[in-house]
């Protein structure tokens, strides 16, 4: 299967976030000049990573998009069998750093471009950077689609959802909170304000705030869970036992159902630094700060009578639909005013995992849907 070629290929290529994606735009461009596809990219700000734009077929309107992002998660810390960048079988199953999230999808669609010839309506390859880390590249890519391109019928966003309809996900926002108290010997708490101690006191609040959302949200809402979540992930600080600690950072998420406003959210924790707890801290000393910062932020996503996800199921086969938890760039494109739906090979209970991989099944799955993309597209 030609397919599985192109996904080695790009398993191949270690584009985990925190490094360049160029070798595998590079290796995209000339497979797709190779079959006489010509193909853009839209860089980073710093020139180190890029997106890629190509159309195949006819510049008319009412054709599809086809979005992917090309990085990955680290492996770091991750208990492999195997070559994390080594494409390879066993059984039933293809392993690789990528191979579900979400190199499989754009390895299929690429395979394809051979019997796109026909194509009476195009095809538009987005290919991203930066989506693991919060869909940093997409918005600057989907802002040419929709100034330069013609008008598209719609955007697929192939995600691992084991080729069924997602038409809602999550938005996020990921945030770092740097509390700075102020040192001194631990015998002599009263004169010390503990970094430390206050970031706990700050994630208490947080785990508080997550428990209220999961009470006051209706659990029906087809989200699972089914509240808006927040989440404390990483916590730096301190110095020695003996010393009391004069920072302390962590970093947070908030995951939110479309329903509800991240924003205010944050504000409601500023708030609460800043008339619960700066008071005591500056009572003892005057230098002691709290302050959060926003990382990364990708809206929540909420397209449930998308102009296509009829197409979608059915060239997939399945009618039923799903909301998810985890976020994508489909909120990104919905926002630019393009009808969208997730749908691609894989399941999500496998990304970002030690061993991932995408079951051949679901790699079979993926070149019918996708065949039968371009079969509509060209008749």
């Amino acid at each position: 299967m030609e397919s599985l070629a192109v996904i080695e290929n790009l398993v191949g290529f270690e584009t985990v976030s925190r490094d360049s994606n160029l070798p595998l735009i590079d290796f995209v461009q000339n497979f797709l000049y190779d079959h006489g596809v010509d193909s853009r990219r839209v860089p980073s700000a710093d020139g180190r990573k890029s997106n890629l734009i190509a159309t195949v077929g006819p510049l008319e309107p009412g054709g599809i998009v086809l979005s992917g992002h090309t990085d990955v998660v680290p492996v770091d810390g991750q208990d492999w069998s195997r070559d994390p960048f080594a494409f390879h079988r066993r059984g039933e199953r293809w392993y690789g750093r990528g191979s579900c999230d979400m190199k499989g999808f754009i390895g299929i669609a690429l395979s394809l471009v051979p019997q796109m010839n026909r194509l009476r309506r195009p095809i538009h390859f987005a290919l991203s950077y930066d989506e693991e880390v919060g869909c940093l590249g997409a918005p600057d890519m989907i802002e040419v689609i929709r100034q330069e391109l013609p008008e598209p019928a719609g955007v697929i966003v192939g995600e691992p959802t084991s080729m069924a309809a997602v038409t809602a996900h999550k938005g996020i926002v990921g945030l770092r909170t740097t509390v700075r108290g102020y040192e001194a010997h631990s015998s002599q708490t009263h004169r010390g304000v503990s970094a430390v101690m206050t970031a706990a006191r700050l994630v208490s609040h947080l785990e508080q705030v997550a428990d209220q959302l999961s009470k006051e949200t209706p659990s029906d809402n087809g989200f699972e869970p089914h509240a808006t979540s927040v989440h404390v992930g990483v916590i730096h600080g301190g110095t020695a036992l003996n010393i009391i600690s004069g920072e302390c950072q962590f970093t947070w998420d908030i995951r939110n159902i479309p329903d509800d406003d991240p924003q205010v959210l944050i504000d409601n924790f500023e708030n609460f630094c800043r008339r619960e707890v700066l008071p005591g801290m500056r009572a003892r000393h005057q230098g002691c700060s709290i302050d959060t910062e926003v990382l990364a932020r990708a809206p929540a996503f909420d397209d449930s009578n998308s102009s296509i996800l009829g197409l979608v199921q059915s060239l997939s086969g399945r009618s039923e639909t799903y909301k998810v938890a985890y976020g994508t760039e489909a909120g990104q494109y919905q926002g630019a005013g393009f009808p969208t739906v997730l749908c691609g090979p894989g399941s999500i209970d496998q990304a970002h995992q030690p061993d991932e991989y995408i079951e051949a099944s679901e790699v079979e799955a993926g070149q019918r849907f996708l065949q039968a993309l371009v079969n509509e597209l060209s008749s």
